[in-house]
């Protein structure tokens, strides 16, 4: 199963700052460790043109340049450097390839990602490109020039709603987006999706396992991808810091069981990304990182043994 990272990933930080980096390295020290069998892939860089797809060339342009205003950095969380904008271009340039590497391997995944706070013309909330939108949309152009249109589903179970990518996809009925969210969490004005699903403060495993159940059968009652793009975020963790429920390892582990059993069972190829997780402690968030990659691993085999 092939995997996206890079060691810009790791974005150098004021000292203090919130935002976990070092899990990136963290992560992908533990599946060194845990799962070898993983191929780990230099993530490439998404050009202006792929960022485009999605992106206003003038919100482009902005944060390549440096000309960008410090009320719109303020809003990304992040100081602006040329390392970021190198972090910003790889991030979304592993999702590119991670789905690429799903329609040939059936799973993939952005061993970052899942920016789904960015718009078409700004970031919020540490997202500055939308890498699952600009992912969706080149996968739809390179699929459209063979003369077939591909539906994209993306699944966003991140703790906080994809609002950057509900307002991408407003009014496309080629991409389906589903987000199950904290109903009282950031970002605290929503955009609509095509289904969101909002969960009270203290939902536990059962509750949200349910919810999901709920979501997926009315995905499939409504849509039909050709790929789903899934946000696997440790942050509905019950000892996330941003968090605000209460998920289990358990939990969160039969959530990507779920998840990865949905596509199979369709035959969907999936890339996933990592998205949000804000552990005090964070190899508690890498621990649930590395959950979710033994599950896709083991669906990547049954991919592979049907392939046979």
């Amino acid at each position: 199963m092939r995997a996206f990272y890079s060691g810009q990933f790791v974005l150098p930080l004021p000292p203090g700052h919130r935002f976990p980096m070092s899990r990136y390295a963290l992560l992908r020290d533990r599946l060194e460790e845990h799962l070898p069998a993983v191929e780990m892939d230099q993530a490439p860089r998404a050009s202006d043109g792929e960022l485009a797809l999605a992106h206003t060339p003038q919100w482009i342009a902005a944060i390549s340049d440096g000309s960008v205003s410090p009320q719109a950095m303020r809003e990304i969380g992040f100081p602006w450097s040329e390392a970021m904008v190198e972090r910003s271009r790889r991030s979304t340039g592993a999702t590119i390839a991670a789905c690429r590497a799903a329609f040939a391997g059936g799973i993939a995944a952005n061993m970052a990602g899942g920016t789904h706070h960015a718009y078409a013309d700004k970031g919020g909330g540490f997202c500055v490109f939308n890498d699952a939108a600009v992912a969706a949309r080149l996968m739809q152009a390179e699929h459209g020039r063979s003369g077939r249109q591909l539906k994209v589903a993306v699944v966003d179970l991140d703790v906080h709603q994809g609002n950057g990518t509900a307002s991408i996809f407003r009014n496309d009925p080629s991409v389906f987006t589903l987000s199950l969210h904290g109903q009282k969490n950031f970002p605290f004005r929503k955009e609509a999706s095509d289904l969101d699903v909002e969960l009270p403060d203290g939902c536990g495993d059962a509750d949200y396992l349910t919810a999901l159940e709920h979501a997926l059968d009315e995905l499939d009652r409504r849509f039909s991808p050709g790929l789903v793009i899934y946000l696997a975020g440790a942050d509905p963790f019950e000892r996330d810091r941003l968090g605000r429920l209460k998920l289990s390892f358990d939990g969160l582990e039969a959530r990507d069981r779920r998840v990865f059993d949905w596509t199979w069972q369709r035959r969907i190829p999936v890339a996933f990304a990592m998205a949000g997780g804000y552990a005090s402690d964070i190899a508690e968030t890498v621990q649930v990182q590395l959950g979710t990659f033994r599950v896709a691993f083991d669906y990547w085999r049954r991919w592979q043994n049907a392939a046979r």
